[in-house]
């Protein structure tokens, strides 16, 4: 997630041509779909960055909750795009290859709002103990809470190995928490809370319950007779 502004053009010429690199062909369809809505809604936002980001002030004490379904899907500017779709790119691709593209889609769905949650959450948590109303105002945009999230999915599915981060070799196992920090003192603009959400709800997914929840409603709808008529029951 990041904060507000916005221009266009070198950034997303570089999308453009690592996707043409990477080939059409081998994106999947989920992948490619959230990609293309990304992409579509910077060239054509459905409103002003300050009325899509959320934050407290305006999900929680507005109410204004359709913030969580237009944030993750807009971008400050051209740079926030490339970075955070080139990562959507190589990060969804194998999960989408590992997971299928229904569960994978139902996780972009999933992850996208309830990563807004936490994060709320979380900055309300904030405001309210550390008696900093600021804490209510920071708005948030973009997708990379989800990035965080796919990457814990993807260091839970594909274990092992090492990240380089700054030249210093880092587990994968605890690359998400060391890309947390470095990003928070390299770009103090993004959104350290919104960041964190998306790694406490990719958790939530690998250690928790959301992943059975998930899969369970995968199953369900893609082959409901398999499961008992008794469940079908109201009472």
């Amino acid at each position: 997630m990041h904060r507000q502004q916005r221009r266009a053009n070198t950034g997303l010429l570089l999308l453009f041509a690592q996707i043409y690199q990477f080939g059409l062909n081998n994106i999947p369809p989920v992948t490619l779909a959230t990609l293309g809505l990304n992409v579509y809604l910077f060239l054509n936002p459905v409103k002003h960055l300050h009325y899509v980001c959320i934050s407290v002030h305006e999900g929680y004490h507005r109410g204004d909750w359709q913030r969580l379904l237009l944030s993750p899907f807009h971008h400050a500017d051209d740079w926030h795009l490339y970075f955070n779709m080139v990562s959507l790119l190589w990060k969804g691709t194998k999960l989408e290859q590992r997971l299928g593209s229904v569960l994978f889609a139902l996780i972009i769905a999933v992850f996208s709002q309830l990563i807004g949650v936490v994060y709320v959450l979380l900055e309300l948590i904030l405001a309210e103990t550390m008696d900093d109303p600021s804490y209510r105002m920071q708005c948030a945009v973009g997708f990379s809470g989800v990035l965080f999230a796919l990457k814990v999915l993807n260091n839970h599915y594909y274990p092992g190995g090492s990240t380089s981060l700054f030249g210093l070799q880092v587990s994968n196992k605890y690359a998400c928490w060391a890309e947390l920090a470095a990003i928070h003192m390299l770009s103090p603009g993004t959104s350290f809370i919104g960041h964190l959400s998306g790694i406490l709800v990719g958790l939530l997914y690998t250690h928790g319950p959301l992943g059975t929840i998930l899969r369970t409603a995968v199953s369900f709808f893609t082959n409901p007779l398999s499961y008992p008529f008794s469940l079908f029951w109201l009472g």
